[in-house]
């Protein structure tokens, strides 16, 4: 799997956890949602997101 792949899975799982639990827990959680969006739609113009520095770091292939 390499870094772009990653980044959706991830980004689609903290979309989808954030959701769930500003639901179930505390509405506040909506907030990390709108983060996790607005960084995603950033990154489709600059081509950078800070989850992308984290996994090369980590190892994962570009």
């Amino acid at each position: 799997m390499n870094v772009d792949q990653m980044i959706r899975m991830i980004g689609g799982g903290f979309v989808a956890a954030s959701v769930l639990a500003g639901m179930y827990v505390d509405p506040r959680f909506y907030w990390f949602t709108l983060f996790v969006g607005l960084n995603l739609f950033q990154s489709a113009f600059s081509n950078w997101c800070p989850m992308m520095a984290i996994l090369r770091k980590a190892g994962v292939k570009g």
